[in-house]
């Protein structure tokens, strides 16, 4: 087997830490790694440490912070959903009122109504009545024209004095009286 050669220290066929030969070797490298350990440990492993320490804080923190906003997230969710759930309470609240309101407005109108179809039938039937007042007497005084001029043509006199015709009227009021 061909090794490659690296460098005066170390012989042709390679370094084999287990071949007793170069026992010599191996401590020279053993020496050197434990007096290089501060070195490396200064200059490696004490940034390396920091960092990761840097690192795991900054990790607390971001965890810390996004417990925090959760937290301030669901306090949020529940003060909307508070505040939706009132606002539905008012809105229910509000038609409640209003549809009473309109049920209210629509017994006042039909009251009304009541009324003003009541006042219109009473003064229909009134005005009814006038007319047939203003008819029946318009019937009475053509009764008595009728009678006073039947009396001239029986009598074969002119029947025409306020007496006669005073008569006529109490005789045709007789007997419509009569008649009720």
């Amino acid at each position: 087997m061909h090794y490659l050669t690296l460098g005066p220290f170390l012989p042709a066929e390679g370094f084999n830490p287990l071949d007793p030969s170069t026992f010599g070797g191996a401590l020279w490298t053993l020496l050197i790694f434990v007096l290089a350990i501060p070195f490396i440990w200064k200059t490696v492993m004490g940034p390396v440490s920091r960092a990761l320490v840097e690192r795991d804080d900054l990790t607390s923190r971001a965890i810390a912070a996004a417990e925090q906003a959760s937290a301030e997230a669901s306090a949020a969710r529940a003060a909307v959903e508070e505040k939706l759930n009132a606002a539905q309470a008012d809105a229910a609240r509000l038609l409640a009122e209003a549809r009473e309101r309109g049920e209210a407005r629509e017994r006042e109108i039909l009251a009304e109504a009541k009324e003003e179809s009541a006042r219109l039938l009473s003064n229909a039937r009134a005005a009814i009545q006038v007319e047939q007042d203003k008819a029946l007497a318009a019937i009475r005084a053509e009764v008595v024209e009728l009678s006073m001029h039947a009396a001239s043509k029986v009598l074969g006199r002119n029947v025409s004095g306020e007496d006669d015709r005073r008569f006529v009227n109490e005789l045709v009021s007789k007997r419509e009286g009569s008649r009720a």
